[in-house]
């Protein structure tokens, strides 16, 4: 399975919904296809797609300009693909994306018990930042991490471990 990324088309719409309906269980977790077709049609944001035929991964970086950050808003790789690099080629792809627009740093939301990404995160150069109590809906908390594109923006302070431990 190669890790060739492209730009998802409109036309990726019903792929990308059966691919979110693997990875994700939680209905309150997983987009709507109506959410999936606007961050493909309307919303300021890039959403890449490995796989041809069946998709296998895709990922959505939300672009704020004005304030010099995008948001990593989702990253997924479906189960059987997952640990053949098509995450990191994702989050590469989108970090190149970051910078070509000038972006200073990217942020995202990861759950505090997806080690797998976790780990790619911070091979990656993500530092974590903010612990996120009861984030998601079935109360998992999460982390907060940035990570800064431009070489002279300063150093996050990183938190390393869960709060009271």
């Amino acid at each position: 399975m190669t890790a060739s990324v492209r730009l998802a088309t409109p036309d990726d719409l019903d792929r990308l919904w059966q691919l979110e309906t693997t990875c994700f269980s939680d209905d309150d977790d997983r987009f709507s296809r109506r959410q999936l077709r606007y961050l493909l049609t309307r919303a300021k944001a890039i959403t890449l797609v490995c796989g041809d035929e069946t998709l296998w991964g895709y990922a959505t970086l939300l672009i704020r300009r004005a304030s010099g950050f995008g948001r990593i808003y989702s990253l997924c790789v479906a189960p059987d693909a997952r640990g053949q690099g098509g995450g990191e080629a994702l989050l590469e792809a989108l970090e190149a994306q970051a910078q070509s627009l000038g972006l200073d740093q990217l942020r995202l939301e990861v759950r505090v018990d997806n080690d797998r990404a976790l780990r790619l995160y911070q091979r990656r150069g993500y530092d974590r930042t903010a612990w996120l109590d009861d984030y998601y809906s079935d109360g998992c908390a999460g982390w907060k991490m940035i990570k800064w594109l431009t070489p002279t923006a300063p150093a996050p302070q990183p938190e390393t471990q869960e709060p009271g431990r």
